[in-house]
């Protein structure tokens, strides 16, 4: 018996062309904001006052890289970040996940009430001054655990793996207390290795905040002791830009008369944005794997 291959209609074909060339500009207005600050940022600084760069550099200079780098406190505040990104994320990760295998246990009268406990912080908050102010009472400011015990615990991280925990088979919790197994050590021997996709995901969303924030250090920070990357980098740029509006300090113009704020904002957005760049692409099937399983019971 013979079989003849079905052929597209030319619907199906003008859906797929349309399909095609609605990626390709979703691509390119996905990424033409980068390729355009990587441009700037390798731009000459008075040239690119001028405008008009977009795609490639006018005037190739490296002079902003070269003024972020030669800073000494640059690499100290960069260690202070990944210190915050690795122990914040390690922590909240494993507390968060603590929590959520609590609110899972079946037997633990008390869940329901503890899960709505958590729900509510979602949705009401003490506010910026109390808050501060019970920092300075617990006495967090200025130093390094401001950046990572606020955030031991996040209820919408708990509701993501709470989630996922309940649809794994109670008999292996069960077995587990059989053989005399507590409950901390049923959560590190059976719910962290059967739970990775989730924990992965999160500790994704975790340290990607960890890296982005800043503002937590201007108000925690103020001795300056622990700037992190971010902090540091926003100083520089305020100072550039400070040094441009003073006309008649030739000191000022001659460091700076190769770097504008332009160039510099650039650069330092290509600098934070870079190391998410190269590590999302390795983490990404988490981001949707992890949103996944942690929705379907939400």
């Amino acid at each position: 018996m013979n079989s003849t291959a079905v052929k597209p209609g030319i619907g199906s074909r003008i859906f797929d062309a349309f399909n095609i060339v609605f990626m390709i500009v979703f691509m390119f207005l996905m990424l033409y904001p980068f390729v355009n600050l990587l441009a700037i940022s390798l731009n000459d600084g008075v040239d690119a006052a001028r405008g008009g760069i977009y795609f490639i550099p006018r005037v190739f200079s490296l002079d902003s890289y070269m003024f972020l780098l030669n800073n000494e406190k640059l690499f100290s505040g960069l260690w202070v970040s990944v210190l915050r990104v690795v122990v914040g994320t390690v922590t909240c990760v494993f507390m968060t996940g603590l929590l959520a295998y609590v609110v899972t246990i079946r037997n633990f009268s008390g869940r329901k009430f503890m899960r709505m406990l958590f729900l509510i912080t979602m949705y009401f908050g003490g506010g910026l001054i109390p808050t501060y102010l019970l920092m300075v009472k617990l006495g967090l400011t200025n130093t390094f655990n401001v950046y990572w015990i606020p955030g031991l615990l996040n209820a919408y991280y708990m509701l993501l793996m709470a989630s996922y925990m309940q649809g794994l088979p109670e008999s292996l919790f069960e077995s587990a207390r059989i053989d005399g197994a507590s409950e901390l050590r049923i959560y590190a021997s059976v719910v962290i290795p059967i739970s990775m996709p989730v924990f992965a995901a999160i500790a994704v969303f975790s340290s990607v905040g960890h890296w982005n924030s800043w503002f937590d250090v201007i108000l925690y920070n103020s001795n300056g002791k622990w700037d992190t990357l971010q902090t540091y980098l926003r100083k520089l740029l305020l100072e550039v830009e400070a040094l441009q509006q003073i006309q008649d300090a030739q000191a000022a113009y001659s460091k700076y008369r190769n770097i504008s704020s332009n160039t510099l904002r650039a650069a330092v957005t290509m600098v934070v944005t870079l190391p998410i760049v190269c590590v999302y692409p390795f983490m990404q099937k988490y981001f949707v794997g992890g949103i996944t399983l942690g929705a379907v019971k939400g």
